[in-house]
């Protein structure tokens, strides 16, 4: 398949204050689409053309990196956006909420712990959320790389490349995570991803 830049859900300023439309416009449209044009242009007449995007990310993840950097790029990003949302944040959904508790312990450490992994994440890359043989754990990943590649299946995520932050934050970051997890997360999304990784 030939990646694409969909649309962000939202306006550009939907999600101010806590994300401004400058960031964004900066985000999907330069560093977002980069990573779109790259990776088609990486994968033409080579064994991953034609391929879903997840068997792309799984199948270079190791063997190719211009393509795996590219393709879980667009992967990640593509996914980011889905789980912001303007008024986000607040009560986690019950099916969520048992699934926290179950994985982590408590809804309270489960966010705790995600924010700590963006925090401590060295240099760029994702804090998770992910679901692996029906438990729900946290973890971070450097760079491009991501939960599918450990056989894992994403349900939440956070950007912690400079990028997705630094024109409001500046080198906050902890801000920038907090103000996603409190005021931005898209729980239905979560949700909804939740159930297809448990089926």
């Amino acid at each position: 398949m030939t990646f694409v830049l969909d649309p962000l859900p939202y306006a550009y300023d939907a999600l101010q204050p806590y994300t401004s439309a400058e960031t964004l416009e900066f985000h999907h449209d330069k560093h977002h689409a980069a990573y779109v044009t790259n990776g088609n242009n990486l994968i033409k007449g080579t064994e991953w053309e034609g391929l879903p995007i997840e068997q792309v990310i799984t199948g270079s993840f190791g063997k190719n990196a211009p393509v795996f950097n590219n393709a879980a790029q667009v992967w990640n990003h593509a996914e980011f956006w889905k789980y912001l949302k303007p008024n986000g944040g607040g009560k986690v959904p019950g099916k969520v909420e048992k699934a926290l508790i179950e994985g982590i312990g408590s809804v309270e450490k489960a966010l705790e712990d995600l924010a700590q992994a963006g925090l401590t994440q060295f240099g760029s890359g994702w804090a998770w959320l992910a679901v692996k043989d029906g438990k729900v754990s946290v973890s971070k990943t450097p760079n491009a790389e991501n939960p599918l590649v450990h056989g894992a299946t994403p349900i939440l995520t956070i950007d912690v490349w400079e990028h997705a932050y630094y024109i409001d934050y500046r080198n906050r970051r902890p801000d920038f995570i907090k103000a996603v997890i409190s005021n931005l997360v898209n729980w239905e999304y979560v949700e909804a991803q939740l159930e297809k990784a448990i089926g």
